[in-house]
């Protein structure tokens, strides 16, 4: 079995909450949020990487129990093909049922915490554009199509846009007060 890294623990929330109320780290808040403005959401959220892999910092943990800025980007790169293919399936199936996804098995079998920052930011940026021209193409009663988790959790199209969305915004968020603390 993998070994999970002791320091980091495992994200078990169920974060759909997000789309009923503004997250009080972030301030990323669904209800305000537009699902055909994702695309450039996407876009913009990526050009936001560019410059915090840029940092000399970006591979330096805040501390043992938090993420690098090299490590959120990897998993954001991850979540951007992770939803692409969850969107793929929704587009073109009646209601798929989604695989399950453990990010924090996937940050140690994909080694997160030594990925190349350079690397990870290209990574990032291909996986942004294939999921901006995804949803870039949703048009009309497809915002309306739907998918489920095994948990139970539902989404339409449009509140998978919402619910996607936030992951990038609060990891950029996650990032830049890490770089607070690391401060001298």
């Amino acid at each position: 079995a993998m070994q999970l890294d002791a320091n980091i623990e495992p994200d078990s929330k169920d974060w759909t909450w997000v789309l009923e109320q503004q997250c009080p780290d972030c301030g990323f808040d669904a209800s305000s949020f537009d699902p055909p403005t994702t695309p450039s959401a996407v876009v913009d959220n990526a050009m936001a990487w560019l410059e915090l892999l840029d940092d000399p910092r970006a591979s330096q943990r805040p501390s043992p129990t938090q993420w690098s800025a090299v490590e959120y980007a990897s998993h954001v790169r991850d979540v951007f093909t992770l939803f692409d293919r969850r969107l793929d399936l929704m587009l073109t199936l009646d209601d798929p049922l989604f695989e399950n996804w453990d990010q924090d098995v996937t940050a140690i079998e994909q080694d997160y915490a030594h990925a190349d920052a350079g690397t990870v930011v290209q990574e990032l940026h291909v996986a942004a554009r294939e999921i901006a021209a995804r949803f870039g193409d949703v048009t009309g009663e497809q915002w309306e199509r739907t998918g489920r988790r095994s948990d139970g959790a539902k989404f339409t199209v449009a509140s998978f846009a919402k619910y996607f969305m936030h992951d990038p915004v609060h990891h950029v968020h996650d990032v830049r007060q890490g770089y607070e603390s690391l401060r001298p």
